[in-house]
């Protein structure tokens, strides 16, 4: 239609747009409340799964344990758990969340990595910004060595590594290695990342688990127990 030499929509073009508009917002709708519903029953479905989890307690009466005298912990990286065993007897495995970079070991500082080896555990904090924090001695001798032959250090930043592994309970000093790993908890957001029913790997290179996780572990543990990571 013209008038005037303007031109002006046609009735049968507005009322074509405003059913594209209703529609897109509609479909808008739809998609959102679906995702919201997916969401959901994914956390419904990991509450289902935690529900049925037993305790460490009730897993040491199971194996014939009142009590742990000899811990130590197994972390698998491929299997994405943390077993507690007494001696070589496994009591209970956890399931953990790991380095963003899960396809190498840790071998630099931000590299996002989860180290590879034999460590203990040789502090405890038990006011961390993630609920509760084991630290390991990490780097040991292996990752110093390593990072000598690879020119990431230099032989009298080896020297003080090797003199803080035996005479100190954790490595203070700083070098391309990184350091501060260890198993703590997830905190704030503990009820969200718990109940996720898959892994997800979110930490930069430290090995986390559910909070009510930690302090069973904590329960079992202390200064110098073995941890290994393969």
């Amino acid at each position: 239609m013209e008038s005037n030499g303007k031109k002006y929509p046609r009735f049968r073009d507005i009322k074509l747009s405003n059913f594209i508009n209703k529609n897109t917002v509609r479909n808008a709708f739809f998609m959102t409340a679906g995702i919201f519903i997916f969401i959901i029953g994914v956390i419904l479905y990991g509450i289902i799964l935690n529900s049925l989890e037993d305790s460490l307690e009730e897993e040491m009466l199971k194996k014939g344990f009142t009590e742990l005298k000899n811990v130590n912990l197994l972390i698998d990286r491929k299997n994405f758990s943390l077993s507690v065993y007494e001696d070589t007897v496994l009591i209970k495995s956890y399931r953990i969340s790991l380095g963003k970079n899960v396809s190498i070991p840790k071998t630099k500082k931000n590299d996002g990595a989860t180290p590879v080896g034999e460590y203990k555990i040789c502090d405890i904090d038990t006011a961390h910004k993630y609920y509760k924090f084991l630290k390991l001695n990490y780097p040991n001798l292996e990752d110093g060595a390593y990072a000598l032959r690879r020119g990431f250090i230099t032989q009298s930043q080896f020297d003080q590594l090797k003199f803080e592994f035996y005479y100190e309970d954790c490595p203070k000093l700083e070098t391309e290695l990184g350091g501060n790993i260890g198993i703590h908890g997830i905190g704030r957001l503990n009820y969200i990342f718990k109940n996720l029913p898959f892994v997800y790997n979110w930490t930069d290179g430290s090995i986390a688990l559910k909070n009510e996780s930690i302090d069973e572990i904590l329960s079992v543990t202390e200064k110098g127990t073995k941890v290994v990571i393969k």
